[in-house]
């Protein structure tokens, strides 16, 4: 059975690229663009990693992890994806749950990695 990703981006052009390279390696990747499409999305069946951007148009993304959690279905690995490295940004989404902040842009084969790492 494919690993179940949700992939939480509101740019159409980075979940695109993100979810046909995922889906290109096995796996399962639903699309959200905002925090409220993800609860949704989310409230299906937990996932076993979900991609958060931290920026969405409707809400913080760090919103989402307590969306859900609240549900009981707290995806099992949480990665933040941000434009923002700073420690203040990292520290935020630490105390959130989030177990990785990735800083975007971020090479396609370096993501494809930390996700292999995370979901074997």
């Amino acid at each position: 059975m494919a690993r179940r990703i949700l992939l939480v981006e509101d740019s159409v052009m980075i979940s695109s690229a993100y979810k046909m390279l995922l889906e290109a390696n096995g796996y399962d990747v639903e699309v959200a663009a905002t925090a409220a499409d993800a609860i949704s999305t989310g409230a299906t069946e937990p996932h076993d990693l979900m991609l958060l951007d931290l920026t969405l148009p409707d809400a913080d993304g760090l919103t989402v992890i307590s969306g859900l959690a609240s549900r009981g279905l707290r995806p099992r690995s949480i990665f933040a994806l941000t434009g923002h490295s700073d420690a203040g940004t990292r520290q935020r989404c630490s105390a959130a749950g989030c177990d990785e902040v990735i800083v975007k842009p971020m090479p396609l084969q370096e993501l494809l990695g930390l996700v292999a790492a995370r979901m074997s």
